[in-house]
């Protein structure tokens, strides 16, 4: 995913203004933090920390705050509505993990998150250190992408031992959620082993695909400058990490949607994920190509089903601009379909689909 890192980590901010409630179930948001080794060599200021978003169904009576990315008084997108640190209800919940594309952030994906709050899910969001757009971005978080899945894994143990949130995961109903890179993210969880010459192969043949492409905001990113990188002896000991298996455990689910780098899985490692896996994604998606993507999943994974959304673009799976966002980010706004009516086609999928595979 192509996003404006720079601007946005400059004005990732969450808005107080209170919303009325008009669902029957609040959300509830609580944040957190772990550490993961590797974060240290992608993140631009070698922190090792990992920060994570927990989304959930509140307790009755908890009032809901507006979600937006950008200052209070001009914000660039409107995420949903949750209750902050609301208490959460019922017992043991169904649990999902949510990866964001390349740039992206946890509170980007924050309209399914919040859904599928609603609809009786804990989902765990994380901000993918060096490649997220709350932080700088940086040439190793866009490389290691294999790393991400260790993050997923990371977040989950960490709330699994929160002694408020703890309690309420439940690990034998496990499901996982991508967008764009994150959906690459959601196959390594699945099972599925990644080939970085696979990938440096597809990319040799084919430069002008959307995934081999540098990206908007790291223009100097280009395919010469990772295989530099990749050479460096900062990063030889992480490359050498590249084809390891990175599955967690007890994934019995998979949604993505828009997946990106579907071509560093040879399809031998599609053909074996044992998972249902829902696939949704736009016609018109530049970025992440359908037919080297999304299409060629669907056609290796023995139980995945593909929903195309006509007209539909890359960037549409994002939260909604205002228009503000609009004017200041075009790239990443500017839409065929009114983005609305996409979110709620992708939401309206995601709850039959884990209805049926974690219920």
């Amino acid at each position: 995913m192509r996003m404006m890192a720079a601007v946005l980590g400059m004005i990732l901010m969450v808005s107080t203004a209170i919303a009325e409630g008009s669902e029957t179930q609040a959300a509830g948001e609580r944040h957190g933090a772990t550490t993961v080794a590797s974060a240290a060599v992608r993140d631009a200021q070698h922190h090792d920390a990992l920060r994570y978003t927990v989304w959930y169904p509140a307790v009755a009576g908890s009032r809901e705050t507006a979600l937006t990315i950008g200052p209070p008084d001009a914000p660039l997108f409107e995420v949903g509505r949750a209750a902050m640190d609301a208490h959460v209800a019922g017992a043991r919940l169904p649990t999902l993990l949510l990866s964001h594309g390349n740039g992206g952030s946890a509170r980007i994906m924050g309209w399914l998150g919040t859904a599928l709050a609603r609809d009786g899910y804990l989902v765990i969001a994380v901000d993918h250190p060096g490649n997220n757009g709350a932080d700088e971005m940086t040439l190793a978080g866009s490389m290691l992408s294999w790393l991400r899945a260790d993050d997923l894994r990371a977040a989950l143990a960490a709330v699994q031992a929160d002694p408020i949130l703890g309690p309420h995961v439940d690990p034998e109903r496990l499901g996982v959620v991508g967008f764009s890179a994150g959906g690459y993210t959601a196959l390594l969880a699945a099972g599925a082993r990644p080939s970085l010459q696979r990938l440096l192969a597809f990319c040799t043949a084919h430069p002008d695909d959307g995934v081999c492409q540098p990206q908007q905001e790291a223009a100097t990113h280009t395919m010469q400058a990772r295989r530099a990188a990749a050479a460096s002896p900062a990063l030889a000991p992480w490359i050498a990490e590249a084809d390891a298996q990175r599955t967690i455990p007890g994934v019995r689910a998979v949604f993505l949607l828009a997946p990106a780098i579907v071509q560093a899985f040879a399809p031998a490692q599609l053909s074996a994920l044992r998972q249902p896996v829902s696939i949704i994604l736009g016609t018109a998606d530049a970025v992440a190509p359908p037919e080297t993507n999304g299409e060629a999943a669907q056609a290796q994974i023995p139980r995945a089903t593909l929903q195309r959304l006509p007209d539909v673009g890359h960037y549409d799976f994002l939260a909604a601009c205002t228009a503000v966002g609009g004017q200041r980010l075009p790239g990443l706004c500017n839409t065929s379909v009114p983005r609305a009516k996409t979110h709620q086609e992708a939401v309206d999928e995601a709850v039959r689909f884990f209805a049926d595979a974690l219920r």
